[in-house]
């Protein structure tokens, strides 16, 4: 969770220091422009909040404001202005200010004005998101795969399904689409109305995610503000997926474990119990059972997570499924670029068919995109897919150099070429990486990188 980032846009240079310092004080990260040309541009890279003076001497704050809010409609905007009047506030609430102070203003009134609008965003968002799991969210006829080893699955979830109160562990090795099984078990169950609210255990460090999954009381520590309501608090109704719970820490297993058979749990700091009506599904790529002999991992846990387990299929199980998810993602990507492809020739499939595939339907999906924005050609062959053969696909090993390398420089190098091949879009740069977004925006925090973009 990395800090808010707050745009003042101002032409006095005194104004814009002194909120800088006001604003930095309380935590936030600060981007200046000093006109609305360079206020757009910086808008553009991604804030969290602006505060924006009425009149600039290039172009008019309303109509910066309304170009903002065509943008994105979510990040609130403060007006500031020495030139307060009735009419001025009327004007900016109607074209969508969040918010209207006129100068001098008083910098405490205006730092909790700021953290309102952060709540205000964060809210939105989530409500945005909410709705878009609930419009996207995938039946099992959205699970793409014919195969014996697909339909033996599609029937164990659709048992499962009618049970919505049963925990479950999925369990398979990486890229085998986990997250999705989750997803339509969540849609198919009588839950598919409420939220369906998923994080990777392997994003955060052990206090954040604590908070993030029970919430905290204000002044439970010493960033806490305000109170917060955590994962299993919104998912009230609905279905909580905890990826990569092997990495889970050992404090936080015990918790959970006492959530999952008391049926309630409480906020960070708090004292009063709330009930969980809230149906769990973990997934991991590791052994659990060879993590709980070395002791890494809680055996109560274990059995009660794993009430109803779902193994996902690796690929190269999957008989004549590899053609069918060509089909599905060739036309995906199609879509999305703007290419005429209109298949696969008998050489690049042969090709596709006989790849061991070590990271599954992701390191396929992967494949597709980049031959698909690559080719010219309405065919695509095997030499569109040779890369696969140089080793160069997401999810194959490298040899270790005999002298060892430099961990944390490579990843933050790969992390940095990832951002830069999908111009600053994580999901995609994500998706280059085999990751999800969870995962990359935890890099992007721990390198610093998301601070270098924003003053870059």
């Amino acid at each position: 969770m990395g800090k808010a980032t707050i745009l003042v846009v101002d032409d006095e240079r005194l104004i814009r220091w002194s909120l800088r310092q006001r604003l930095e004080a309380e935590g936030y990260e600060v981007i200046e422009a000093a006109d609305g040309t360079e206020a757009l541009a910086c808008f553009t890279r991604g804030v969290d909040t602006v505060l924006l003076d009425y009149r600039m001497p290039d172009i008019d704050g309303l109509e910066v404001l309304q170009r903002m809010r065509a943008e994105d409609p979510d990040v609130p905007v403060v007006m500031l202005t020495a030139h307060g009047s009735i009419e001025h506030a009327v004007f900016t609430m109607q074209a969508g200010a969040f918010h209207y102070a006129g100068k001098p203003f008083n910098l405490d009134e205006v730092a909790l004005t700021v953290k309102n609008a952060l709540e205000t965003n964060r809210l939105r968002r989530e409500v945005r998101a909410l709705k878009a799991t609930r419009e996207q969210a995938p039946s099992l006829a959205g699970i793409v795969g014919n195969s014996p080893a697909m339909q033996q699955l599609k029937r164990l979830l659709q048992r499962i399904a009618q049970s919505p109160g049963s925990t479950v562990l999925i369990t398979g090795e990486s890229g085998t689409g986990k997250d999705l099984a989750a997803r339509a078990l969540h849609a198919t169950s009588t839950r598919k109305d409420g939220p369906f609210l998923n994080i990777t255990c392997s994003a955060l460090p052990e206090n954040l995610l604590e908070s993030e999954l029970f919430g905290h009381e204000r002044g439970a520590f010493t960033d806490a503000k305000s109170r917060k309501q955590g994962l299993f608090e919104h998912a009230i109704g609905g279905t909580i997926f905890l990826d990569e719970i092997g990495e889970m820490s050992p404090s936080l297993q015990a918790k959970l474990l006492r959530v999952l058979e008391s049926k309630s749990f409480r906020r960070v700091g708090g004292a009063v119990d709330i009930r969980a009506d809230v149906r769990v599904i973990a997934a991991t790529n590791v052994d659990l059972r060879e993590a709980v002999r070395k002791g890494t991992f809680r055996e109560d846990l274990y059995y009660r997570l794993a009430v109803l387990t779902v193994e996902m299929p690796p690929l190269r199980e999957r008989e004549g499924d590899v053609e069918r998810l060509c089909a599905f993602f060739l036309q995906h990507f199609c879509k999305e670029f703007g290419k005429q492809v209109r298949g696969i020739d008998r050489d690049g499939l042969l090709m596709l068919r006989h790849h061991p595939w070590p990271g599954n339907v992701r390191e396929l999906r992967n494949a597709l995109e980049r031959a698909v924005l690559l080719t010219d050609s309405e065919m695509l062959g095997a030499s569109d897919f040779e890369f696969l053969r140089r080793g160069n696909a997401p999810g194959t090993a490298f040899r270790l150099p005999a002298e060892g390398i430099d961990f944390r420089a490579l990843e933050q190098d790969f992390v940095e070429q990832a951002l830069a091949r999908a111009g600053g879009n994580q999901t995609r740069a994500a998706t280059l990486l085999g990751m999800n977004r969870d995962q990359i925006r935890y890099r992007i925090e721990k390198f610093g990188l998301s601070r270098r973009r924003s003053t870059g």
